[in-house]
C-alpha cells in the first residue's frame, strides 16, 4: 500500500485533529520559551513553517487517498468531508499556534487550555505507535482521560486571576474541558460505527444524541473540571504562599 502521511480515514478524524494541532502548539510553545528579540517576525516565519509542512503532508495524503477511492457521489463526499476536516484541524493548528506565542499569559493559558484534549489523544498515539493497539497498557486511558484536566489546572495557575478580565479564560478553558472531550467522543463513535455508514440523516441523529449524552451529568465533565479548579485554586495558594516567603529586595543595596 502507498504511505500516507496523514492517517486520512473516518476513524481517525480526532488522530488527525491532535497530530496538527499539537505541532501548531508545540512550535508556539517553542517560540515563547525562546522569546527572541524579534517576535513577531520568528513567531510568523515559524507559523509558515509549520503551514508549509502540514500543508504538504495533507496534499501527500489526499494524492494518495484519491487514487485509493472509487468514483461516485459517497467517494466524493468523504474525500470532501476529510478535506474539511484536515482543512479546519489546519486552522485550529495556526490559533493554537499564535495564542501560546502571544507576550500576555491569558492569551497563552487560553492556547493551552484548546490543545489539553488533544495533546492527550496524542500521547496515547505515541504510545499505541510503540507497542501496538493491542498491547496498549491498560493504565494508559485512565492516565490520558485526566491529562486534559491537568494540563488545564496548571495553565490557569500559571495564568492568575489578576487582572479580574483572567476570569474570562478560566471560564473559557474550563468551557474547552466540557466540551472538546464531548465532541471527540461523538465524532468517534458516530464515524467509527459501519452500521450508519452512508446514512447521513441517521448520523447525523446519533450524533446529536450522543453529544447531548456526553454534555449531560452521565458524561463525565464534572469530575475533571474540578480536579482543574482544585490544581488551579492549589498552584495559587502555592504562588501567594511564595510571594509572602519571598524576603524583600532593598531598593539601595549595599555595596
Amino acid at each position: 500500500m502507498p504511505v500516507s502521511l496523514l492517517p486520512l480515514s473516518q476513524y481517525e478524524l480526532t488522530t488527525i485533529v491532535a497530530l496538527l494541532t499539537v505541532g501548531g502548539a508545540a512550535a508556539g510553545l517553542a517560540v515563547r520559551i525562546r522569546s527572541p528579540a524579534r517576535r513577531r517576525l520568528v513567531t510568523w516565519c515559524a507559523a509558515a513553517g509549520v503551514l508549509v509542512v502540514q500543508f504538504t503532508a495533507a496534499v501527500q495524503s489526499f494524492t494518495v487517498l484519491d487514487g485509493g477511492l472509487a468514483g461516485g457521489t459517497m467517494a466524493s463526499l468523504y474525500f470532501a468531508g476529510l478535506l474539511a476536516g484536515v482543512t479546519a484541524s489546519l486552522a485550529a493548528a495556526l490559533v493554537a499556534h499564535l495564542l501560546l506565542c502571544s507576550r500576555t499569559r491569558s492569551l497563552a493559558a487560553l492556547g493551552a487550555g484548546l490543545v489539553a484534549v488533544p495533546f492527550a489523544s496524542w500521547t496515547v498515539e505515541w504510545v499505541v505507535g510503540f507497542v501496538g493497539h493491542i498491547n496498549v497498557p491498560v493504565a494508559v486511558p485512565s492516565i490520558a482521560h485526566w491529562i486534559p484536566a491537568i494540563l488545564v489546572g496548571c495553565a490557569l495557575a500559571w495564568c492568575g486571576l489578576r487582572p479580574a478580565r483572567r476570569t474570562a479564560v478560566w471560564a473559557v478553558n474550563l468551557a474547552l474541558l466540557w466540551l472538546v472531550p464531548a465532541l471527540f467522543i461523538s465524532v468517534n463513535y458516530v464515524l467509527g460505527t459501519r452500521i450508519l455508514a452512508g446514512d447521513l440523516q441517521e448520523m447525523l441523529l446519533m450524533s446529536r444524541q450522543i453529544l447531548a449524552a456526553t454534555l449531560g451529568p452521565e458524561g463525565g465533565a464534572a469530575p475533571k473540571i474540578l480536579l482543574a479548579l482544585v490544581i488551579a485554586l492549589a498552584g495559587l495558594g502555592a504562588k501567594s504562599i511564595a510571594a509572602r516567603r519571598r524576603p524583600d529586595v532593598p531598593i539601595f543595596p549595599s555595596a
